[in-house]
């Protein structure tokens, strides 16, 4: 091949330039025609019409210059395969023919694609003409494709960035309504202030404010001063927001359309130079919990501390009544002393049942629960306890029968109910009515002063002049009570709350002031059979007679009562011999494991308590005859008290003592 022809193997395209397809099988025609269109278009050059139809596999040309006559495939083949590619099939195509000008050629070439004829030998300048309008046509075709092609390329990209726009948006918008929901959700509310308003009342801009107070936007942004106007007056200063030491976290209460105060927790920030931002949080549930959790501390730690007293105050009388029955027996009294004698007892025995108040308060006082059915408590309520609440004050007792048994000490409970009444006709000082009704109520799941399971509530209404909200809270407590004094101990409801809390109740208030109280006592539902009533007591029988009165190990911490005990059964025939404490005790029973006959200890005693007594002296000696004397009774503590070891309550009557002993030495214990 001449320099300057390009063919199938060293075809080099340059860029930007149309192509022209030259075919010819004489290589001096291809080298006329590259010489001649060189300047217009790059030539490509083909031998044959195969070797023309590869170039079409792989390129794109302006033109084919076709010759007709040619070895192997003619021009008019080759023609006929060029149009029916897809490639190629709307090429132009002019046929180069020396020969066949005859008009039946002519159309030939026509029907087989040509658009046009140049006769060999062909004048330069015609054939630059013609070859140069196909090659404008083409380039601008082309030119017209990357415009459209350019086009299309910005159209997809705005279109694009359309459908993005558009899926940012609905993500905002889906974002911005499940903030909206979250915040509907919560307990809370989004506002800003603009510092420079002299109002400075907060614009509410997100949350359920209407949920978290009860008033519409409309009714903060309408009226300024709203806001303040229902603070609390004892948290007002609250929302002082005069400088910047205002920023951080307060807690106030705000007065609900509802008529009821709300703890509002405000947390605020400052925003955009002059403004501040801030959250305002419902946390009345929480502050209720966190004033639940603290009066249950309080009250078990005044519970403790009652109880502890009151084992105290227990030995102390136990004493005195001890040592009134001394004098009695020993000495020589008159009448005046006597009748002395028997105030001091009087007041001992007030002494007594304040302490066994205090101990029900505290949940350690002696209970035997059993079935109870309301309904036939209706006699005692009505007969007793409607009669000493004054004309006044009119009693309704609605105890329908379909009210479950409940599991209860009875005697316990008519104390009970006696003090709600009590106090329920003390509240209403001009006259009234006391109610007391009975529902069934069922606890799902444990709440956080009642295990789940059944209960009946026993409610007693009064139309007195109610509680105030700030000391709801205690009248519960010991000795706390807004009667006069000398008009009552404080004691009532604090025992009637021990009692059910002993018992697997509570008791809740709820008081509105002008309007009454209502007290509701939980009590659980008892799975027994109401025991039916037993027919009247027989006059008791005497005590069986004992070949000689045992010998007595007396065990207690308490030395006057140690003391003032064992000379009272020393009066009475018993042989006493008295230990200080566990220690002492367990000395003279491992000592003489056979010289007492049954051993009589205080319960709780410093280091060795009086169980631990009984249960070494078991060991050497198998039931060994005992009887526990306390000043308290701590369910926890002494729950492994053996079934044949009686319980004896400080104080206690001398009979009380030596019937106890004589039961437990013939196996009654």
């Amino acid at each position: 091949m001449k320099a300057g022809l390009l063919s199938q193997s060293d075809l080099v395209v340059t860029a930007g330039r149309s192509r022209v397809l030259a075919v010819d099988d004489d290589q001096r025609n291809l080298t006329a025609i590259r010489e001649v269109l060189s300047p217009a278009a790059e030539v490509v050059c083909a031998r044959s019409g195969e070797e023309a139809l590869r170039f079409l596999l792989k390129e794109e040309f302006a033109v084919i210059l076709l010759d007709v006559l040619m070895p192997g495939l003619d021009g008019y083949e080759t023609a006929t395969l060029i149009r029916q590619r897809e490639q190629s099939k709307r090429t132009p195509i002019i046929f180069l023919t020396a020969i066949n000008k005859e008009q039946a050629h002519m159309l030939r070439g026509y029907d087989a694609g040509a658009v046009d004829f140049v006769f060999k030998p062909f004048d330069p300048a015609m054939l630059r003409s013609k070859v140069a309008v196909f090659v404008e046509l083409f380039e601008k075709t082309r030119e017209i494709q990357r415009k459209a092609e350019r086009e299309q390329h910005l159209l997809e990209e705005t279109l694009q960035a359309q459908v993005e726009k558009l899926e940012a948006e609905r993500a905002l918008r889906k974002a911005e309504r499940r903030q909206a929901l979250i915040l509907g959700a919560l307990p809370l509310a989004l506002f800003v202030e603009d510092i420079a308003e002299a109002s400075r009342a907060p614009r509410f801009i997100g949350g359920d404010i209407e949920k978290l107070t009860g008033f519409p936007d409309s009714t903060f942004s309408g009226d300024h001063d709203f806001w303040i106007s229902r603070l609390h007056p004892d948290d007002s200063h609250a929302l002082e927001r005069a400088d910047h030491r205002t920023l951080g976290t307060r807690e106030y209460r705000w007065l609900h359309a509802d008529g009821t105060y709300r703890h509002f927790l405000e947390q605020v920030i400052p925003f955009e130079g002059e403004g501040l931002a801030g959250t305002l949080l419902d946390v009345t549930d929480r502050r209720q919990l966190e004033d639940r959790l603290m009066q249950a501390q309080r009250l078990d730690a005044i519970g403790k501390l009652t109880g502890g007293l009151a084992h105290d105050f227990n030995n102390l009388l136990a004493a005195i009544l001890s040592g009134l029955d001394l004098l009695e027996r020993r000495a020589s009294l008159d009448q005046n002393a006597t009748r002395i004698i028997g105030l001091m007892r009087h007041s001992a025995q007030q002494g007594t049942d304040l302490i066994n108040r205090m101990l029900a308060f505290s949940r350690r006082q002696q209970l035997q629960p059993k079935a109870v059915a309301l309904p036939t408590l209706a006699d005692t309520m009505n007969g007793l306890v409607a009669q000493l609440l004054g004309g006044l004050v009119r009693f309704e007792w609605d105890v329908e029968e379909t009210a479950w048994p409940v599991h209860v000490d009875v005697g316990q409970l008519e104390l009970a109910f006696m003090n709600l009444v009590f106090n329920a006709r003390d509240a209403m000082p001009s006259g009234g009515t006391v109610s007391v009704r009975a529902v069934n109520r069922t606890i799902d799941v444990d709440c956080d002063d009642l295990a789940a399971g059944d209960y009946v509530v026993v409610t007693v209404n009064d139309t007195g002049s109610g509680i105030a909200p700030e000391i709801l809270p205690k009248v519960i407590e010991p000795f706390f009570t807004t009667k006069s004094v000398g008009k009552g101990t404080g004691l009532g409801l604090s025992t009637t709350y021990g009692f059910a809390r002993q018992s697997g109740g509570t008791l809740r208030i709820d008081s509105v002031l002008g309007r009454g109280t209502s007290m509701e006592l939980w009590l659980p539902r008892s799975r027994e059979q109401v025991e039916q009533q037993s027919p009247k007591p027989q006059a008791p029988s005497l005590p069986e007679p004992v070949q000689a009165l045992p010998s007595v190990l007396l065990v207690d911490d308490s030395a006057s009562l140690r003391k003032l005990t064992a000379q009272s059964l020393r009066d009475r025939g018993f042989e006493v011999t008295t230990a200080a404490g566990g220690a002492e005790a367990l000395a003279f029973i491992e000592k003489e494991p056979r010289r007492f006959d049954v051993i009589v200890t205080d319960f709780a005693m410093p280091l060795i308590s009086g169980l631990e007594v009984i249960r070494v002296a078991r060991n050497l000696r198998r039931n060994w005859p005992a009887i526990i004397i306390s000043g308290y009774v701590d369910g926890d503590a002494i729950e492994g008290r053996p079934a044949d070891v009686a319980l004896l309550s400080k104080p206690f009557s001398d009979a009380a003592l030596v019937e106890s002993i004589l039961d437990a030495v013939r196996g009654k214990g």
